[in-house]
């Protein structure tokens, strides 16, 4: 998401009239690895590098038939420089260059099962489950090349520059002359006289003008096929024996998309995502991992923010927060107990709900069920305010539960405090 939040920078900075408010999506989560972002390319045509996918010597027979006068060797993780990386076991870089194939499986024994540590990882690595082995091309020239979706234009806006593998960023800022944007009609999608001016602007020459709009048709097809919202080609390069190759991809997808593109977010990598952020997912929730020992059941962000505050202020600190969202059910209520116990430093919960959407009768009942399913053994606050309050608080008073309310937000804080 870093990388489409870089770009929206980017497009302010051009400083032309039309891009004055550029594009602002929301916050992506799918997470997929470069291999698989450049099966993708591969499935709708676009020319990429041809590569293997390793998981160890037990599948050296898939490099039988790749034959190759140069082989790159990378390992396959969400974070980047992996070149300058090192791994847990002493192995030094997540890239090697190999002209000889039996290198290979020795290179990738070395990085499989082990952490590679970048300066984007956490402090103890990422672990290596998959190496990607490719083609290593000659590459004469690089250029940029992303498509975004751009709320101003309500779709798709192309970005090029011949100044590819590099910062595009800094571009944008000393060169705002070499970034072309072109807005496309979503409708009718990106015309071959469009395809050819950006591939004329990425100063290819001869045969290959017309090979790179090849390529750029293919990319916004792909675009539109996925539900993206950015494809970013860094670089769209053309090599040494006339061919114009996306060598690195990264793909942004519309969550709201997820219904019709089951295949590609099934593929999402969870490297070093919490389980119980994985889990809250599954059932609409949205879990955050702190470092205390009061864990929160709220809806709404700004609630748990709130929430969070007041603990510190009477001199407690949150374990976590879970938004349970505004329309949620029983069974999330229990989900969402569930989830937040699982940490064991949580010594008490505190539940702080505005009905507003929510029913506050539908988050007592659940906290009811959910205290008697799993025998809750720590102490509970609840505060609750808003729609059908008032049966909210006689089925908490009738349940018979240790269960303690508390009237206000300053209140209930104080009685989590100190019941631990």
């Amino acid at each position: 998401m870093a990388a489409l939040a870089a770009l929206s920078k980017v497009c302010t900075s051009l400083v032309k009239p039309f891009l004055k408010a550029c594009f602002r999506v929301p916050t992506r989560n799918l997470n997929l690895l470069e291999y698989q972002s450049k099966k993708l390319l591969e499935e709708s045509g676009v020319a990429i590098q041809n590569f293997r996918i390793l998981e160890g010597k037990k599948d050296a027979d898939v490099l039988k038939d790749f034959n190759v006068n140069e082989y790159v060797v990378k390992a396959q993780i969400l974070a980047g420089g992996r070149g300058k990386g090192h791994f847990d076991n002493g192995f030094k870089g997540g890239v090697h260059i190999t002209k000889d194939r039996s290198e290979v499986i020795p290179l990738v024994e070395k990085m499989v099962g082990h952490k590679l540590i970048t300066k984007q990882t956490p402090k103890d690595g990422i672990l290596v489950k998959k190496v990607m082995v490719a083609d290593s091309i000659n590459i004469v020239r690089e250029t940029y090349l992303s498509i975004v979706m751009d709320r101003e234009h309500n779709g798709p806006v192309l970005i090029a520059s011949p100044d590819g593998g590099m910062d595009i960023e800094a571009v944008a800022e000393e060169t705002p002359d070499r970034i072309k944007t072109i807005p496309i009609d979503i409708t009718a999608g990106i015309s071959r006289q469009q395809a050819i001016e950006v591939a004329q602007f990425l100063d290819f020459k001869g045969p290959l003008v017309e090979r790179a709009a090849d390529e750029i048709t293919k990319l916004y097809g792909l675009f539109t096929k996925v539900d993206a919202v950015q494809i970013e080609i860094n670089p769209l390069a053309e090599t040494d024996d006339g061919r114009v190759i996306s060598v690195d991809a990264k793909l942004n997808f519309d969550d709201n998309a997820q219904f019709r593109q089951k295949d590609i977010f099934a593929m999402e990598v969870h490297e070093d995502t919490d389980p119980k952020e994985i889990e809250a997912s599954k059932y609409n929730l949205n879990y955050i991992a702190m470092e205390g020992n009061i864990g929160c059941l709220v809806n709404g962000a700004g609630l748990a923010m709130a929430t969070m505050d007041i603990i510190k202020l009477n001199g407690g600190s949150p374990a976590n927060f879970l938004d349970v969202g505004g329309n949620v059910k029983e069974d999330q209520v229990l989900k969402a107990f569930q989830i937040l116990t699982s940490d064991t430093n949580v010594k008490a919960i505190l539940v702080n709900v505005f009905g507003g959407i929510v029913n506050c009768a539908t988050i007592a009942n659940g906290i009811v069920n959910a205290t008697k399913t799993m025998n809750l053994q720590v102490p509970l606050i609840v505060r609750l305010e808003g729609t059908n309050v008032q049966a909210a608080k006689k089925i908490l008073q009738q349940s018979g539960l240790k269960i303690e309310s508390a009237q206000d937000l300053d209140e209930a804080a104080k009685k989590a405090v100190r019941s631990i």
